[in-house]
């Protein structure tokens, strides 16, 4: 049992580095396209509903897939390593779910908040930075986690390209010693304190935004 241990937290470390950049490049990607879902200009509004149709109505499988298989064809010829697969496929999977998230968020900033910044000319930029993003970030921290926490999940898929994560290394040892109990039931264990990591620090982050806000101004 102990031996275990040691190679699964291998496969844990590969999840965590795929989670971690997978999990930036979903904010990222959800705020770009709610933000391109707002636009008045048209282009940049469907090219924001494109991404978000999709990569929402298509399977991650199927997306990875496209990625690591496809893409290094003809006429492609793009090619990218697991790694680099896998942070891509789930960031953008995942941030296209998170784009609606942030959309709802951004909408849900009092009317009262821009007519403010309207009467304080301040900047667009400024006024999405200061004011709006900061509110609609902490509005969106409570679904956001959940699809954290479905991203961290979603990273057993990437095995299937090769990817040496905590299941693929759970699978592996499986197949050499028989343990499958033993072995499953770890891998269990260490996704859960993986999600338990992700729910704690959003609600750190969340109770941070909300001290900012009663204070009169988020930084």
């Amino acid at each position: 049992m102990t031996d275990l241990l040691p190679l699964l937290l291998q496969g844990a470390w590969v999840t965590v580095q795929v989670t971690f950049w997978g999990s930036l490049l979903a904010i990222v990607s959800a705020v770009i396209a709610a933000l391109g879902r707002l636009s008045p200009i048209a282009p940049l509004r469907w090219l924001a509903i494109t991404y978000i149709e999709i990569f929402r109505g298509t399977s991650l499988l199927v997306q990875l897939f496209w990625l690591y298989f496809v893409l290094p064809m003809p006429p492609f010829n793009v090619e990218m390593s697991a790694f680099t697969v896998a942070v891509v496929g789930l960031g953008l999977h995942i941030g296209a779910y998170g784009a609606e998230v942030m959309r709802g968020a951004i909408r849900s900033v009092a009317k009262g908040q821009y007519e403010a910044c309207t009467a304080l000319n301040m900047r667009p930029s400024k006024r999405f930075m200061r004011i709006i993003l900061p509110q609609a970030l902490l509005a969106a921290i409570p679904p956001g986690t959940n699809l954290l926490i479905e991203l961290l999940k979603n990273t057993s898929l990437v095995s299937l390209i090769t990817l040496s994560d905590l299941a693929f290394r759970a699978r592996q040892l499986d197949q050499a010693t028989f343990m499958t109990l033993e072995i499953f039931a770890l891998a269990l264990v260490l996704y859960f304190v993986m999600a338990q990591v992700i729910n704690l620090g959003m609600r750190l982050l969340e109770k941070r935004l909300s001290r900012g806000r009663m204070r009169g101004g988020l930084q």
